[in-house]
């Protein structure tokens, strides 16, 4: 089951124009950030805010959790 913090994550990646790669090992996906030209890796089972303020950074977006 997906968690909240990964719900939210999802909503703003693809707010911001981020596309679907693909899915990775496990539970993980890999969106493509066009804000940075980067690729991010996106667990379905994220529980830390740490990570997810990480992913936000990586991929450009000025959010916080």
């Amino acid at each position: 089951m997906a968690s909240p913090l990964y719900r939210s994550i999802k909503r703003l990646l693809m707010d911001n124009r981020c596309t679907f790669v693909r899915y990775a090992k496990g539970d993980h996906e890999i969106w493509h950030s066009p804000i940075t030209n980067r690729n991010v890796t996106l667990d379905a089972g994220i529980t830390s805010r740490m990570t997810a303020n990480g992913i936000m950074k990586d991929a450009g977006i000025d959010h916080r959790f």
